[in-house]
């Protein structure tokens, strides 16, 4: 079962590696294209300076053809440009601004701007030996065009942020619902066996009052379909809300202890809080649903312990809206990096085992009881210490 989440998580790295891999092939392609703006730009500042120049001609040559110079000119639509004649004083400007008419010190404060952003300038030499300037900076397309693949990347990650959190909350829902018809149905079908089993019982009770060996069987048999009938109604318990009782959390806690005890081996110590060196800690919960916890988390501490000696211990603080319960164990521990994989559904270690223990647990706490469960820490070779915070029971005011 662990195998699935292993693939997944690969999944997820797979996923990150190509949405990375598109973000850089994206960003060196406009790049490309920025840079051949770039060069195609200053062509056309060029060209627009030489169309000055060639204006410049007119007072020495009549006949010359300003056709070409003229248009050229006029078509520069899209690149900023200010021309400064001998005295660098501001002598005609081009798309500077939101409106062809700026005032002289607008016309300043663009000028400021445009070199402090690193303008290019184009020297110009017209008739009679004029150096004019020409100063030009690159187009809000090429900006545009810079700025482009950031908006794509904010563009794909937050569409794969709302497909992750919408195909998120659909599979739990179908997980919910799964969940739920199992646990139903389970119910279901312990139910008429168990009934019959009860019948049977008394049937052959009333048979054998004679003979204590049998009673004595029958009385064992008796407790254990006890026992199945209240994991039949944990199973109910599932598909509906429970009902919430205010309970002495210690004592709760020694009859999980005592059930489990008899069950574990003998080299295995059980250090639980003795409810009569403490005051009453109330707690609201449904006993059946979180004695279940209790055992399913003794149980994994159990089998951590890999039949070698240890010591499963117990341990209460109280907080200021909350009562933390800590259950600790001497096994062989969990990594890291499975911390938040055990609560998943299907993830197990043993080969037989299913894992749905802790994934119930989970729902129990967090869905049923308001609460939390997490691994609070854990070392390889030394132990692991769950805890389930619950919240603290107040006695409404009479």
């Amino acid at each position: 079962m662990m195998n699935i989440y292993a693939r997944k998580s690969r999944w997820k790295w797979y996923l990150a590696a190509g949405g990375v891999a598109i973000v850089i092939i994206s960003l060196l392609y406009t790049k490309h294209l920025a840079d051949q703006l770039v060069k195609r730009e200053s062509q056309q500042a060029a060209q627009f300076a030489e169309a000055m120049r060639q204006i410049s001609r007119l007072d020495q040559d009549l006949s010359c053809d300003l056709t070409l110079p003229a248009r050229i000119i006029s078509d520069n639509n899209t690149i900023p440009v200010i021309v400064l004649d001998e005295y660098r004083r501001i002598e005609l400007y081009r798309n500077i601004g939101p409106s062809d008419s700026l005032s002289p010190q607008e016309l300043q404060q663009a000028l400021a701007r445009m070199v402090e952003q690193g303008a290019d300038t184009i020297p110009v030499r017209v008739p009679p030996d004029i150096d004019k300037l020409v100063i030009y900076s690159h187009s809000n397309l090429l900006s545009l065009l810079r700025l482009y693949p950031y908006v794509q990347l904010f563009l794909i990650a937050a569409f794969i942020a709302f497909g992750y959190l919408g195909f998120s909350a659909a599979r739990r829902a179908e997980e919910n619902l799964v969940w739920l018809g199992m646990a139903k149905e389970t119910a279901h079908q312990l139910g008429t066996p168990i009934t019959a089993i009860i019948g049977w019982i008394e049937a052959l009770k009333a048979t054998n009052e004679d003979n204590p060996v049998n009673l004595e069987m029958l009385t064992e048999l008796q407790n254990d379909v006890s026992r199945l009938e209240l994991i039949a109604d944990r199973f109910s318990k599932i598909g509906s809300k429970p009902e919430l009782y205010p309970v002495n959390l210690y004592e709760e806690l020694v009859a999980c202890r005592d059930y489990m005890q008899r069950r574990a081996p003998r080299k295995v110590t059980f250090d639980f809080p003795d409810p009569a060196q403490h005051e009453p800690l109330i707690v609201h919960i449904n006993p059946p649903l979180f004695d279940w916890v209790m055992e399913n988390l003794l149980r994994n501490a159990i089998d951590a312990m890999e039949g070698g000696a240890g010591v499963i211990s117990v341990a209460v603080r109280k907080e200021a809206h909350a009562v933390c319960i800590d259950v600790s164990d001497t096994g062989k521990g969990i990594p890291s990096s499975k911390f938040k994989t055990i609560f998943k559904p299907g993830y197990s270690t043993k080969t037989r085992g299913w894992g749905l223990g802790l994934s119930l647990s989970k729902r129990i706490v967090e869905r049923y009881h308001g609460g939390k469960i997490f691994v609070k820490s854990s070392e390889l070779g030394k132990g692991t210490t769950f805890t389930i915070r619950l919240p603290l029971y107040r006695r409404s005011p009479v």
